[in-house]
């Protein structure tokens, strides 16, 4: 069977046009499940339910798709909803997550079986509530509604704050997700099995692979040669994650600095303004007398109103004060809102801070000083001083505005989480898809080559299983239009090659094995034609040896020798275990009595003449291993399992196994051929013998086989007889 071209240009346009088909059902299905996820989610609010089902649609498309469509439907579901509230940004790795473990459980099988739906619904809750209390903990502190869960699981005294918020959480959570799986699995149990494939992304740049043969690559992955290897596809997910995580943490940190250094500037923009404002309009030719009175006037009060307007006005400065700087401290003039009631007495006196030391000559000087970044018993704050001038141009006091530093934290805090959330919905969706193109741009196509590959490399010695070997190869018709692409052509062509070449090669084999063969037949019947008394001799014990060795390899005896060359290095070299005949003299060949002593060890030599005779061959023709069966045969043919033949004396499995099989076969035929001295035996009594010699004379299993094959025995024994 010659090989033939099988890449055909219909075919790559075939394959475009189904994936084609594919994409768009794809996508449509994967629309289809945002538009779930947005209208559930959207009437469950409206109804005011304490339920979010908006994971529906991921749940029910990453069962029928798998990873990709699964964690697509769950980011766009998320990015269309931040659109309209922010705080979905937040959440959005949460939808992600859910798809991805629906897509883990639906690959494993585990959604059919109760106990798999049961661990879904408890694994999600668990995710989800953890995820619901963990961010708000972070970005706002833990805080509980009098009469909610959470309240009430702290109050029994069991809980500490953080577990009553993620338990409760948990909790709140356990209907939503129950009934967001178990809808989802009725809608997976309505549409039929064949129509989940619609949902998939599938781009094949080679032959798509039927379900078998992704069952097969899929055995070669879990193959214990590879097991302790890193595949490709961990490798190139290993690579991406790192280079991703290396990405976002510098962008980070880069945008934690650039947004605190930004909103410090902001901030401290806004202090000083509102500290200059309130220094304009306050009259500095009045402070005295607003100390001394007390702050009892009506010009005071107007002054306070306005301090109080301008400060409530502002949500970000969290303190507004004019103070009076003198050696003993700070004045109080005015200080709006003030958490200390005392210190907030017009006249009181503020001893000053630690964080201010540096700044009390420029102050009691008059003169104006930077913003200040205090962390004392008033709190982490940044302070903004702003001098108030009289008539004659002398600083009077000066004015305070406090931005709450803390509150600055928080909105640091709000901004990580929502870097940390964006980012961890983007790298699960990019790895998702780097995973997807690296399986069918690279993975698939490698796994492909190197599974039929690996085929060829344990290819049957029948050239038409090669032919069709390569001929499958090559309909892998790799496309990827890169090196790949570029290496299985080549791969393609060389296998082309060495198949031809191997035809040759084989055609060449026959025709020597046949010419070794003739040869050993010649050579054995030259033998045989100078004993008048052996006829057939060299054919039957041949068709026992074959017998024999077949029967061992049956019955899984010798497994460690028993190969199909070892069987066929016996049966083609069966018939020269007799060719050391060939030195013994025509007299005692064909003496029609029994032999002398003398005679009898004149014919026992013949062991020795075939050994010499074949090691002969075997150093004259090269390569010719299969004479060394013949060798062995010949030379230990007569040998004993006991010990006790010609002519070493070797016992047991020291007797070359081939030299065991001779023993059984070529007794048995003397048993049953005739001969000048005796008749032949009837078959009941030679079996009779052979079996008595059962561990003595011969291997016991051999003559286990031998007995167990009578049928085929018996065949060979009405042939030859006939023949007669």
């Amino acid at each position: 069977m010659k090989i033939q071209d099988s890449k055909k240009g219909s075919g790559r346009f075939s394959f475009k046009s189904i994936l084609g088909k594919r994409y768009v059902s794809a996508i449509l299905i994967c629309l289809a499940g945002v538009a779930v996820n947005l209208i559930l989610g959207d009437t469950a609010t409206q109804l005011k339910l304490p339920l979010y089902l908006d994971t529906i649609g991921t749940i029910v498309v990453a069962a029928m798709g798998g990873f990709l469509p699964g964690v697509v439907v769950g980011f766009l579901t998320n990015l269309v909803r931040a659109l309209i509230e922010s705080t979905s940004m937040y959440y959005g790795v949460l939808n992600m997550l859910v798809a991805f473990l629906t897509a883990l459980f639906a690959k494993k099988g585990w959604f059919k079986k109760v106990w798999g739906v049961i661990l879904a619904i408890l694994v999600f809750t668990v995710l989800g509530g953890f995820v619901a209390a963990v961010i708000p903990w972070f970005m706002e502190g833990i805080s509980f509604e009098e009469g909610s869960l959470g309240a009430y699981l702290y109050g029994t005294g069991y809980f500490s704050p953080e577990w009553a918020l993620i338990l409760s959480s948990i909790m709140k959570d356990l209907p939503d997700k129950a009934i967001c799986v178990l809808i989802s699995f009725g809608i997976l149990r309505l549409i039929p099995g064949k129509y989940h494939k619609l949902a998939r992304f599938e781009s094949y740049h080679q032959r798509p692979l039927s379900e078998k043969e992704k069952e097969e690559l899929a055995r070669v992955r879990k193959n214990k040669k590879y097991s302790r290897v890193m595949s490709l596809r961990t490798k190139i997910l290993i690579i991406m994650s790192t280079s991703l995580a290396i990405i976002a943490l510098i962008a980070t940190v880069i945008g934690m600095v650039v947004y605190r250094k930004t909103s410090i500037k902001d901030h401290t923009r806004l202090a000083q303004s509102t500290a200059k404002m309130v220094a304009r309009v306050l009259d500095g030719d009045k402070i005295d007398t607003y100390l001394l009175e007390g702050g009892t006037s009506e010009s005071y009060k107007e002054d306070e109103k306005l301090l109080a307007d301008i400060l409530y006005g502002s949500p970000d400065i969290l303190y507004l004060y004019v103070y009076k700087i003198m050696e003993d401290g700070c004045h109080v003039v005015f200080d709006i809102d003030t958490e200390d009631a005392d210190a907030g007495e017009v006249g009181s006196v503020i001893p000053f801070d630690e964080g201010f030391a540096d700044y009390i000559d420029d102050l009691l000087a008059g003169r104006e000083v930077d913003p200040i970044i205090t962390n004392d018993s008033w709190g982490y704050l940044l302070t903004a001083y702003a001098p108030v001038y009289n008539s004659a141009g002398r600083c009077v006091c000066y004015v305070g505005a406090d931005v709450d530093m803390g509150m600055f934290a928080q909105m640091q805090r709000s901004f990580i989480v929502e870097m940390f959330s964006v980012f961890i919905g983007f790298f699960v969706l990019v790895n998702v898809f780097v995973v997807w193109l690296a399986d069918y741009q690279l993975v698939i196509p490698v796994n492909s080559i190197s599974r039929y590959l690996e085929q060829l490399a344990h290819a049957a010695d029948s050239q038409d299983e090669l032919d069709e070997d390569v001929k499958e190869f090559r309909d892998l018709d790799i496309r990827t239009g890169d090196e790949l692409e570029q290496l299985f052509n080549s791969i393609s062509g060389m296998m082309v090659n060495q198949s031809e070449q191997l035809r040759s090669i084989r055609r060449l084999s026959d025709s020597t094995a046949k010419m070794q063969d003739g040869l050993i037949i010649t050579m054995a019947d030259m033998v045989e034609n100078r004993d008048s008394d052996t006829g057939a001799h060299i054919q039957k014990t041949a068709a026992y040896v074959k017998i024999i060795v077949e029967g061992l390899k049956k019955n899984g005896y010798y497994p460690e020798k028993i190969t199909p060359k070892f069987i066929s290095d016996v049966v083609r070299s069966a018939p020269l275990h007799d060719v050391g005949k060939i030195h013994i003299s025509d007299t005692i060949l064909n003496k029609k009595g029994p032999l002398d002593p003398d005679e009898y060890d004149e014919m026992k030599k013949h062991t020795t003449f075939g050994k010499e005779i074949l090691e002969k061959a075997i150093n004259t023709v090269k390569g010719g291993n299969y004479l060394k069966e013949a060798r062995n045969m010949a030379a230990y043919h007569h040998e004993r399992w006991d010990g006790k033949g010609y002519p070493e004396g070797l016992h047991g499995e020291v007797i070359p196994l081939s030299a065991r099989i001779m023993a059984v076969a070529d007794v048995f035929d003397a048993l049953t051929s005739p001969r000048v001295y005796k008749p032949a035996f009837p078959l009941e009594e030679a079996l009779k013998i052979i079996n008595d010699g059962k561990g003595t004379q011969f291997d016991p299993k051999c003559v286990e086989v031998l007995m167990d094959s009578l049928p085929e025995v018996q065949v060979i024994l009405r042939k030859y007889s006939k023949s007669k």
